[in-house]
């Protein structure tokens, strides 16, 4: 058994919880904040069988787009302090997950 944490943005994060509520995957949704942008995020915790991840991966890859967005450079954590600096195209969007392995699993 597999649990897939995966973190995707806010913008993306109801389209793909349906997505994979609907491919038979139960979802838990916690939001969190990212620490180089201090923008919201989603994290989605996902129990699955093993041979299910690729699944998981398939769906996340199809909803979750990257896109630009400007920011200042004073909104990046350890950038600086003052508001004077020009502001930056970053990428956004996307998921990073991870699949961690699961010694035991319940419900009650």
């Amino acid at each position: 058994m597999k649990l897939v944490l995966a973190i995707v943005n806010n913008d993306d994060s109801a389209i793909v919880s349906s997505a994979l509520t609907h491919e038979g995957f139960f979802v838990t949704k916690l939001s969190t904040t990212g620490g180089f942008l201090m923008v919201g995020n989603t994290t989605l915790l996902i129990g699955t069988e093993d041979d299910k991840v690729e699944d998981i991966c398939r769906v996340l890859s199809k909803y979750c787009a990257s896109r630009k967005q400007i920011n200042p450079t004073s909104n990046s954590f350890g950038r600086g302090l003052e508001n004077n600096g020009l502001p930056e195209d970053v990428i956004v969007g996307g998921a990073t997950y991870f699949v961690l392995n699961v010694d035991s699993f319940g419900k009650i």
